[in-house]
């Protein structure tokens, strides 16, 4: 039996509701439960219990973080929840320093992660098209791809252990949606990244 703890990181906002990440957290909620795995879901908006996020880290086999893109990262209250939970289990349960120590100086910063069963995703909705991405001649991104966007939210992760599965973006959300075709290659993402009622790959 697997865990998965799925995190919905929107920040309401009077021209932003979050219906549309609520509808990827839904959807992944009914994809995982089908498939014979057991389902904690938390809204960071609602505010939560660091303590209690702390034993949820450590009780996921997967954790699905769903959040818009706000100011080219994390919305701010799902920042302070990494912020929070994580600082609070540095205590050695969900990772123990940055592994390094004096008595061994040869422990590279960044090795001393406990959470290295845990896979995690990052799925994002976004106003840029896909176009935007991957491509030298766009002179925002400049061909940097959505990963390296996201590149120090993977850090954080990585700090504590966390192994990566591809991040999914829902593209040009507010000018050209195509939120059918987004929800079907979510729930084809979905299935290869943690290959739900199987053995969790």
């Amino acid at each position: 039996m697997h865990h998965v703890l799925i995190i919905n990181g929107h920040q309401p906002f009077p021209t932003s509701s979050g219906s549309l990440n609520a509808a990827f957290v839904e959807r992944a909620k009914r994809l995982f439960e089908d498939s014979g795995w057991i389902v904690r879901s938390r809204r960071v908006a609602d505010g939560w219990d660091t303590e209690e996020e702390v034993r949820n880290q450590l009780w996921a086999d997967a954790i699905l973080f769903q959040f818009p893109l706000n100011s080219m990262g994390l919305p701010w209250p799902l920042k302070r929840y990494l912020d929070e939970v994580y600082t609070a289990g540095m205590d050695g349960r969900l990772s123990k320093g940055d592994g390094r120590s004096r008595k061994d100086p040869s422990r590279q910063y960044g090795s001393g992660g406990r959470m290295t069963e845990t896979r995690y995703m990052l799925s994002l909705t976004l106003n840029a098209p896909g176009s935007a991405f991957n491509n030298p001649e766009q002179v925002f991104f400049e061909g940097r791809s959505v990963e390296e966007l996201l590149w120090p939210i993977h850090l954080n992760f990585r700090f504590f252990g966390m192994q990566a599965r591809p991040s999914f973006a829902a593209h040009d959300v507010s000018k050209a949606p195509n939120i059918e075709a987004d929800f079907e290659r979510f729930d084809d993402h979905l299935k290869q990244a943690f290959s739900p009622g199987g053995s969790a790959a």
